[in-house]
């Protein structure tokens, strides 16, 4: 009787345990279905939070190019009093819904930015066209870097890597690489000439050209480090060719770094230009001579008008944030009808 028993409780005991386990497995199943339900949930969630930040941003972006584009129309001159150069605050999204209440996560979206004049910075691409380096446009940038207490020696290789990755221009009657005469009168070919960057790269990579097409690229050239770089970002771009500084709205140290390269003037006669710019704006580029006192001073070494212009922008969603930078290029007005073209965006990337 008592082994009986005792059989029973043990199979009581086994029974007992089986159950716990059971309970304990679909719980854990349970629980891993509700973890993975959470995580798809959110993923979705934040894929709509991303694309409405981005629509946004879009938005943002038109009516930028909106600002620019009546700015054509308006004023000759491009100077630092007009509206595009007014930053926009942080501005809740909802303040433009009816009612102060929006149906979506759009109301509680907070939106700034900014834009700036492109060439109000030095344009790295004035450093090589065709290939070949500009050694006055070198110079400058070498005085730039003087300027922020920088190394100038880095000036010439980051305008040799620029050259590095453009088309090499062959110049009339030129001998092709067939050994034939070039009849055009300039063409332009896929050869491109080649920059040791880094002695420790191998030799496939040091053939392959490099391309700068933002001021982060220029880490990938020796001697630049991220300190060195985001020192710079306030005072060089890179834009598709090779422009003009806008007296109105470059700085004191780009303009030093110009003015040195000039036997006419000096550094010193920067501030002087931006306290009298400060007080009227320059309509015309030979007003510059006239403003400093320069009567032989050349017209075309600086401009008063701007065709790129950078665009900043930033949105804050819930837990969630975007920030963005384009590139924009303003075209003039058309002579048949009449009206300022549609700025066009050179590129946008996410910072």
């Amino acid at each position: 009787m008592r082994r009986g028993t005792r059989a029973f409780d043990r199979q009581r005991g086994v029974a007992v345990v089986t159950a716990l386990l059971l309970t304990t497995l679909a719980i854990t199943i349970v629980a891993s279905l509700f973890w993975q339900q959470q995580v798809q949930v959110r993923s979705i969630e934040n894929q709509r939070l991303q694309l409405q930040k981005q629509w946004i941003l879009r938005g943002a972006l038109d009516w930028s190019a909106l600002i620019l584009r009546a700015d054509v129309s308006t004023s000759g001159a491009d100077h630092l009093g007009e509206p595009w150069a007014v930053p926009l605050a942080e501005t809740r999204l909802d303040q433009y819904v009816e009612n102060g209440q929006a149906d979506s996560d759009a109301g509680e979206a907070i939106l700034s930015g900014s834009i700036i004049d492109a060439q109000s910075r030095f344009n790295l691409t004035n450093m090589a066209t065709g290939g070949q380096i500009n050694l006055a446009e070198v110079a400058v940038f070498r005085n730039l870097l003087g300027e922020l207490r920088l190394n100038p020696g880095l000036a010439l290789p980051a305008a040799q890597a620029i050259a590095a990755a453009q088309p090499k221009i062959v110049q009339p009657n030129a001998t092709t690489p067939d050994g034939s005469a070039s009849t055009s009168s300039t063409v332009s070919t896929t050869t491109t000439t080649t920059v040791m960057i880094n002695p420790g790269m191998s030799g496939d990579d040091q053939a392959r050209p490099l391309r700068i097409e933002y001021v982060d690229d220029l880490l990938a050239v020796q001697g630049f480090t991220p300190e060195i770089v985001n020192k710079l970002k306030d005072y060089v771009v890179v834009l598709p060719r090779s422009t003009k500084i806008n007296v109105n709205t470059a700085s004191r140290e780009v303009l030093a770094a110009k003015m040195q390269t000039i036997d006419t003037l000096s550094a010193s006669d920067a501030p002087t230009l931006i306290a009298s710019r400060d007080q009227a704006y320059l309509r015309d580029k030979c007003e510059i001579g006239t403003r400093l006192a320069r009567t032989n001073l050349d017209c075309d070494i600086f401009d008063f008008k701007t065709e790129y212009f950078l665009v900043n922008g930033k949105v804050r969603m819930n837990r969630a944030g975007l920030e963005v930078q384009a590139l924009m290029q303003r075209g003039g007005i058309d002579n048949p009808v009449g009206a300022a073209r549609m700025p066009q965006v050179i590129w946008i990337r996410e910072n």
